[in-house]
């Protein structure tokens, strides 16, 4: 499978649909973390000061994060991360029950043993997956595969979903 090497450039791949339906995601639940980098984001992409974003609506911060195809490594991880946890748990609970790991609603326990998945469960993981989209599935494997290339390595070896 070919897998994006950075969260900027899977955002940049990735239709503006799903970039819409993560910057929602996002703006419903934004990390303290990143909260000030998207406003930042905005602000350039919109030539407005950081003051007016911060009194936009909603959804017309969805928009505006969604139309920017650039907006850093962090935000683009953090975007995408949003929308699987937010709008894609059944994906993630799918992929993961299939690879025969466990998980708690999608999520990956913290602590605890963290190992590297062998090709036989990443198979099985994404044959868990036909029931969905296949670029939703292909988003979803690479945004897990950047959170930690070397624990999912796997899915490198793996055909695209579909």
């Amino acid at each position: 499978m070919k897998l994006e090497a950075s969260a900027a450039r899977l955002w940049k791949r990735a239709p503006l649909e799903e970039r819409r339906a993560a910057a929602a995601a996002f703006w419903k639940q934004p990390s303290e973390d990143l909260i000030g980098t998207a406003f930042g984001a905005i602000a350039r992409s919109r030539r407005m000061r950081p003051q007016v974003v911060r009194t936009l609506d909603e959804e017309t911060r969805v928009r505006a994060l969604a139309a920017i195809l650039d907006p850093g490594e962090p935000l683009a991880a953090g975007l995408l991360v949003a929308l699987h946890v937010a709008d894609r748990r059944p994906l993630l609970t799918a992929f993961l029950d299939g690879a025969g790991l466990a998980h708690e609603d999608g999520i990956l326990p913290e602590e605890g043993e963290t190992r590297t998945i062998s090709v036989d469960q990443a198979r099985k993981g994404l044959a868990a997956l036909t029931q969905f989209p296949p670029e939703q599935a292909a988003l979803y494997l690479n945004t897990l595969w950047l959170q930690d290339p070397e624990r999912w390595s796997a899915l490198e070896e793996l055909e695209e979903p579909g």
